[in-house]
């Protein structure tokens, strides 16, 4: 319970230092992002639970990565992250589960996700700012990857990649769990502001 009210002061930290340092009130930052005032004023005051949806809303229109919302100041040059230690930003109605492992830092940073995607489960995402690209591996079992409306098979031992700036889906496919490394590269510089 202590580790999920920390976290939930980081991003509300984060939050609003990002929304303050782009000029944004609550009210532009709810439209642009797409996320009802009443939640955001919540999630400025470390109440609530916001879901993986709203956190890639609120990163995109920010210009951050989900990371940068949810991590404190690094503590060493070396970033050792152990995925029995990463809570779930998305959990699937089979026991599927999105874990951001990692965001490297720099100008242009990635982020990197583990997955677990059952059969039949799957997550929509709507599309990113122009940009930003996403990298798919598939480890263990079949996915299917739709972007923009056309499936792409994908078996273990495959890769994909694609431009996210349109609506996509990850959706687990054949008779067993499906294992993935996703990675999310996001320019350099801030987000396009709307």
């Amino acid at each position: 319970m202590a580790d999920t009210v920390e976290a939930l002061n980081t991003v509300a930290r984060n939050v609003r230092a990002a929304r303050t340092r782009a000029g944004l009130t609550l009210d532009q930052l709810s439209t642009r992002a797409q996320v009802s005032k009443g939640a955001l004023v919540a999630l400025e005051k470390a109440q609530g639970n916001p879901n993986l949806a709203t956190l890639v809303r609120l990163a995109d229109t920010l210009g951050l990565s989900v990371s940068a919302l949810m991590q404190g100041p690094r503590e060493s040059r070396v970033q050792v992250v152990d995925a029995a230690a990463v809570a779930p930003l998305w959990t699937g109605e089979h026991g599927g589960r999105a874990q951001l492992m990692l965001t490297t830092a720099g100008p242009a940073p990635v982020e990197v996700w583990r997955w677990r995607l059952h059969p039949a489960e799957a997550y929509p995402s709507h599309p990113h700012p122009a940009g930003v690209v996403e990298t798919v591996s598939v480890t263990a079992g079949a996915m299917t990857l739709v972007v923009d409306g056309t499936e792409y098979p994908l078996a273990a031992g495959t890769t994909a990649t694609f431009e996210a700036d349109v609506p996509h889906t990850y959706r687990g496919a054949g008779t067993g769990p499906c294992d993935l490394v996703m990675t999310v590269h996001l320019p350099a510089g801030p987000a396009p502001r709307a």
